[in-house]
């Protein structure tokens, strides 16, 4: 068998053929042969549940798993022997359902690997990387398929089968490309995320604009899309001092939110804020962690915590309140004496 047809993927005949209508153009899936939904499929699937659209392509993804792995030998090995891919895919994520699924259920689905390049007895992955982080958790042996793949094959099998499962968000995909283009051409690129040259050029330039030690710290971030990605990018180059924002999203009163979240606040800390007429202030720590607004008028003084950024906080100021009022009458009360 040829390299070139080392991915390929045999297409099932349909049953039945339309009775009307123009041929719709299928987009295929770069080596590995595969053809993704045509419009219609996807106006189907726009009009079904987001449910029914992720079980969709999770099937999709499993049968792409199958049919790489198709006549090949199911085998199992030690999880120690198994390097990940070259090149990561994903930031680390909380796996606790996938193991306690794989702890009632057993494995599933088998991950891939290919010979180590470079190790005799070693294998790398090619994808099943969280099956894989979740049996070694328990301490089992990894069902696997082993299969001979060059860096290219590798890498393409591992893109196109996260690209179906939607398993991966925007920043882990733009990632990813990012970490290829180091060593494969554009075409490979967008064989193995399935995007267009213009996709990956925007993918590329918003990774390129932003520290990468301000990706780590804000996360995956699922449901953050390329549009407000962009948006922080713009920030960033707008900022007089991007650092400050690092720091701000490493801290501790940032790092207690979730992934989304984190990259709210990191937003909002970073936007301009306007001093219009009744508008509250700011009241930030000498670090510039944002604490609480600030709306004082002639009848009274309000103050608001965001108990999503800093809920325990809010809960000290509860606890305090109390106490400084005491403090303030006796404060009040020696000043009046004197």
């Amino acid at each position: 068998m040829s390299r070139k047809d080392i991915l390929r993927v045999p297409q099932p005949k349909s049953s039945s053929e339309p009775s009307q209508a123009r041929p719709i153009r299928a987009k295929v899936l770069p080596m590995l042969n595969a053809e993704a939904p045509p419009a219609a499929s996807r106006l189907t699937h726009q009009v079904g549940t987001a449910l029914a659209e992720g079980k969709a392509r999770f099937e999709r993804a499993e049968e792409i798993e199958r049919q790489l792995a198709k006549g090949q030998a199911v085998v199992e090995l030690d999880t120690s022997e198994i390097d990940p891919s070259f090149v990561q895919d994903r930031m680390e994520g909380n796996i606790d359902g996938l193991i306690a699924s794989v702890r009632e259920h057993g494995q599933q689905v088998p991950i891939m690997v290919r010979p180590h390049p470079d190790q005799s007895g070693r294998y790398q992955t090619v994808f099943g990387h969280r099956r894989l982080r979740a049996v070694k958790e328990i301490g089992l042996r990894v069902k696997a398929v082993v299969r001979e793949l060059t860096d290219e094959e590798l890498v393409v099998a591992q893109g196109q089968e996260n690209n179906e499962r939607q398993d991966l968000t925007f920043i882990e995909k733009a990632r990813f490309a990012a970490q290829l283009r180091t060593r494969f051409s554009r075409d490979v690129i967008i064989a193995s995320l399935s995007v267009d040259k213009a996709d990956l050029s925007k993918m590329l330039a918003i990774v390129d604009a932003l520290p990468p030690e301000l990706i780590d710290a804000v996360g995956p971030a699922p449901g953050v899309g390329r549009p407000r990605w962009l948006e922080l990018a713009e920030l960033m180059e707008k900022a007089p001092a991007p650092q400050d924002a690092v720091s701000y999203a490493w801290s501790e009163v940032v790092q207690h939110l979730g992934s989304e979240d984190r990259f709210k606040a990191v937003v909002t800390h970073l936007k301009p804020r306007r001093a219009a007429k009744g508008a509250p202030g700011i009241l930030a720590s000498p670090s510039g962690v944002r604490l609480a607004e600030i709306r004082n008028s002639k009848s009274k003084l309000e103050i608001t915590v965001d108990k999503k950024l800093s809920p325990a906080f809010a809960a000290f100021i509860l606890e305090k309140l109390p106490k400084l009022f005491e403090e303030h009458l006796a404060d009040d009360q020696q000043n009046n004496g004197e």
